[in-house]
């Protein structure tokens, strides 16, 4: 355990615009008093990496490797592209460092290795958060006290969704440098890594989340952050099934991920949760939980309680607020103390296989089943 005056050493992989930011964050952090210094980052895009260890202070490191084996790193922040999450945070945990990884905790392709990081992790305690960051909000965790009280009854019905107008989030990425080229500034074949072998192409390496190979679009970017938040509330397990539909309805071109994706799960506990979305239209839906006693509904800075009319509980409304910062100072604090920050590997879990689900339901198109005895999915 670190001891409470002791700066945590934290080390970067991966310093694109989200991990420049989050580096940001645990700057501003150390700032405001927290024992906590950016040490060490680490790209396989040299002008990336001397650009933010200049900004930081912080040795570059080109390979994840090199950077794990720093002695003065003690946790790392993973915000790589998806297909590289789980290789890097293997490397981190097998070299005993705590990790806050973005999510999706791994590519919708990545069963298989999602496991063996969930086995290695519950192995070695490593501290590990999964950066899907709403569900530090205080709100989700009363509502998630409230449930367990049994202030609706049994839960039977749950959505949520993410609702966004535009395709920023993947052909609006921005391309640093539309003449690169593969070489000395940039390993190609470890931006890759499992996935199908392409050609070097400005656009896959810039653009990735256009592209099947190494994202899901939309409904692996958003939807962790309203399926994390909803299933701390419900306290579920792993799913019994799950279907997703979906498609390109609008952007189309050479992105291949789809623009709108509705996905549902089938729970053993004789739950069903719907998850909806589109990049096509910004009008959203609230999120509700539904029991056999009442409702509870997300809307307007807080969720509020309505019984069922056979209840004789009272209306309850409580606010919240949303924050980067709180979720890293959680990683952070969970660090020292060694307890489980708010989003840990095995709710991490519970989100990326139903995920995970919906996209083999989606390019298959057919219904996708979870067996919990072989911790298996089956298309059927």
């Amino acid at each position: 355990m670190q001891t409470t005056g002791e700066k945590l050493g934290i080390g970067l992989i991966g310093c694109g615009g989200r991990g420049a930011y989050l580096a940001s964050v645990v700057q501003a952090l150390a700032a405001e008093g927290e024992p906590v210094e950016l040490v060490a980052v680490c790209d396989i895009y040299r002008p990336r990496r001397e650009r933010v260890a200049q900004k930081f202070s912080a040795k570059a490191y080109a390979r994840v490797s090199e950077l794990v084996a720093d002695p003065r790193v003690k946790g790392v922040i993973i915000a790589t592209p998806d297909r590289a999450h789980v290789y890097n945070a293997l490397e981190a945990t097998r070299a005993g460092k705590d990790i806050y990884c973005e999510k999706p905790l791994t590519h919708w392709q990545q069963f298989e290795p999602l496991k063996e990081l969930v086995r290695e992790v519950r192995a070695r305690k490593n501290i590990f958060q999964v950066g899907a960051q709403w569900v530090s909000d205080p709100l989700w965790l009363r509502a998630a006290e409230m449930v367990r009280q049994g202030a609706i009854g049994r839960i039977t019905h749950a959505q949520s969704g993410y609702f966004r107008f535009g395709d920023s989030g993947e052909r609006g990425m921005p391309v640093e440098d539309p003449n690169l080229t593969v070489g000395p500034d940039l390993d190609w074949d470890i931006f890759q890594a499992d996935a199908p072998q392409r050609p070097f192409s400005v656009s896959r390496f810039f653009q990735w989340r256009m592209y099947m190979d190494y994202s899901g679009g939309p409904a692996t970017d958003l939807y962790p952050h309203p399926m994390t938040r909803l299933f701390k509330v419900l306290g579920v397990g792993l799913p019994v099934k799950v279907v997703a539909v979906g498609g390109r309805w609008v952007y189309n071109g050479e992105r291949d991920v789809p623009d709108t994706f509705d996905l549902l799960i089938e729970y053993p506990e004789k739950l069903t949760v719907a998850i909806l979305g589109t990049i096509t239209n910004a009008s959203g839906i609230d999120t509700v939980i539904r029991g056999t006693e009442g409702t509870i509904t997300f809307a307007d800075g807080g969720f509020e309680i309505e019984p069922s009319p056979t209840s004789s509980k009272g209306r309850r409304r409580v606010g919240y607020l949303n924050s980067d910062r709180e979720h890293m100072k959680n990683f952070l604090q969970s660090m020292r103390s060694r307890k489980p920050p708010n989003c840990d590997i095995e709710l991490g879990y519970r989100v990326q296989v139903p995920l995970i689900m919906s996209m083999l339901s989606y390019v298959h198109g057919k219904v996708a089943y979870f067996d919990a005895a072989t911790e298996s999915i089956r298309l059927g």
